[in-house]
């Protein structure tokens, strides 16, 4: 097997909630074969570069990847993923429901093809992070999960669940069913590093299959190579360590024992 592989990467059409069909940015190697499948839950700044960028590396180590645009109701097509982002923000986010609702789209979409191995790992940036544990708790379907610095799955003021977030993720603990891969960076203020202590306590106490790996010197979005919070030996670490739990439950038949970048 190479170590380097051909892959095939476009925007393709999605069902997402309530059977609104939207775009979702989808990657596959192109070899012959039958492939794990992982969906990219974007970050609150949207559906951008970098996040293009994350479903192509996972095509490259051998899954089937795609992420769903999460804010394809609300933006126009010459809107640019960072006005649109910001317009989202100030809107106060989009609707829980809404999301894994598409979410769960991005599922089937990936289940549904000739290529699928059927096993399928979700991964969250950001309030993508946030997303990523709640998918993990509420839906069916999902092999894996990986929560990269997800703020407000502890909600320590009451007046931050509204309509659009009704529940704190941390509640609905008690629901998951599957691994949970946790990265953080010990400086990062949303989450906290104390806001990840007690998220593990959580998790501990009910008997949870997860492992949590924070770093030094790491604040929020330290993967994110566009971003000055990009910190390249700790996110060689990360990455490392989210390939390992990927196979470990996916069972990547590919090049998933590269080095990550």
């Amino acid at each position: 097997m190479s170590y380097y592989q051909g892959q095939r990467s476009e925007v393709v059409p999605f069902r997402g909630h309530n059977g609104d069909t939207g775009e979702a940015y989808y990657a596959r190697p192109t070899r012959a074969g039958k492939f794990p499948g992982i969906v990219v839950i974007h970050h609150m700044p949207g559906w951008d570069e970098w996040i293009m960028e994350v479903v192509r590396k996972f095509a490259h180590h051998g899954y089937a990847a795609i992420s769903p645009h999460l804010y394809f109701r609300e933006g126009g097509p010459d809107e640019s993923p960072d006005d649109l982002g910001a317009r989202i923000r100030a809107a106060g986010g989009v609707a829980d429901a809404q999301i894994m609702g598409d979410v769960a789209g991005a599922i089937a979409y990936l289940r549904a093809q000739p290529n699928a191995t059927g096993k399928i790992g979700v991964i969250g940036f950001c309030s993508g992070g946030r997303h990523c544990y709640l998918a993990a708790c509420t839906l069916s379907g999902i092999d894996a999960a990986v929560d990269c610095w997800g703020g407000n799955v502890i909600v320590d003021d009451p007046k931050l669940l509204n309509d659009k977030r009704p529940v704190a993720p941390i509640d609905q603990t008690v629901k998951l069913g599957r691994p949970l891969l946790g990265i953080f960076g010990n400086d990062d203020a949303n989450p906290t590093a104390d806001q990840v202590n007690r998220t593990e306590a959580v998790l501990k106490k009910l008997g949870k299959n997860y492992e949590f790996h924070r770093y030094d010197g790491a604040g929020h979005a330290f993967f994110n190579t566009q971003r000055d919070a990009y910190r390249p030996e700790q996110a060689q670490d990360g990455w490392r360590k989210v390939f390992a739990f990927f196979t470990r439950y996916l069972a990547a038949s590919a090049a998933s024992s590269i080095a990550a970048e």
